[in-house]
């Protein structure tokens, strides 16, 4: 049986365990073909490790025809990428999926996908039970919601960070508002929440809480879907982002498997 080409783009933390994974022999339906990353040397450095193909850009990558590409760098990435590499006939293995959250950018993905006949893979990042969401969504008119509990130091760099939460010694609810407000305030942090959102009520209608935890170290992320007579609840708490990289491995290993998950 010929191998499934795969490209990566994205040669950081993540994209490195999807890489390696490969080379230890967790994906052998695949062939890596190529990766590519933002700096020359770290695509160079995860090539020489994977022993494939290192990319100057998409285009390049693009070129080795590959059946399916698997992102782990970012939302602007998903932005300026995704229906390119649909075009090119490749399906498409995304992990920011904050992307997503604007709903024009989503319909037009979307369409290109269904009139390429290639699809977009959602990856379950940090978070699982997608499945078992929608589910409740299809039973009927719900609600949905997630709550995300942070330590202080992960939120710097963003809008609400404020000094005091360093020193705080109590919790402190720091947002709250839709998925799709979340993601334009923290563009890196909120994956898990648009996630969600897309399986059930929307970016729009999905409600977000995000609080600040003293001396918390990780992420917990408690995704609530309800509709008469049934409550599903949804809670993983992780220390490490590995877990997203992992995902996708997951996921890839899922798309050719005869039993699927």
């Amino acid at each position: 049986m010929e191998k499934l080409r795969l490209g990566i783009i994205g040669c950081g933390f993540l994209g490195n365990i999807i890489a390696k994974a490969w080379k230890d022999g967790l994906l052998p339906e695949y062939e890596l073909v190529g990766v590519v990353s933002r700096s020359k040397e770290s695509a160079e450095q995860t090539a020489r490790m994977a022993g494939c193909a290192a990319c100057a850009g998409v285009k390049e990558l693009l070129a080795l025809k590959p059946d399916y590409v698997a992102e782990a760098a970012s939302v602007q990435t998903v932005r300026d990428h995704a229906e390119e590499i649909l075009e090119a006939g490749a399906s498409f293995v995304v992990l920011s999926i904050g992307a997503f959250a604007d709903r024009d950018f989503y319909e037009r993905v979307r369409g290109t996908a269904l009139r390429t006949g290639r699809k977009i893979h959602i990856a379950s990042g940090a978070i699982g039970g997608f499945d078992v969401l929608r589910t409740v969504f299809l039973m009927g008119q719900g609600s949905s919601g997630i709550a995300t509990r942070k330590g202080p130091a992960s939120l710097k760099g963003t809008p609400v960070f404020e000094e005091s939460l360093m020193t705080d010694t109590e919790e402190k609810e720091v947002f709250s508002g839709c998925a799709k407000e979340a993601i334009g305030l923290f563009p890196t942090k909120v994956n898990v929440a648009v996630a969600a959102s897309l399986a059930t009520a929307g970016p729009e209608h999905t409600d977000v809480s995000i609080t600040s935890v003293p001396g918390f170290v990780g992420d917990d992320h408690r995704i609530t879907a309800q509709t008469d007579g049934v409550t599903a609840v949804v809670d993983v708490y992780s220390s490490t982002s590995a877990i997203a990289g992992w995902s996708v491995v997951a996921l890839l290993q899922n798309l050719v498997s005869p039993v699927m998950f």
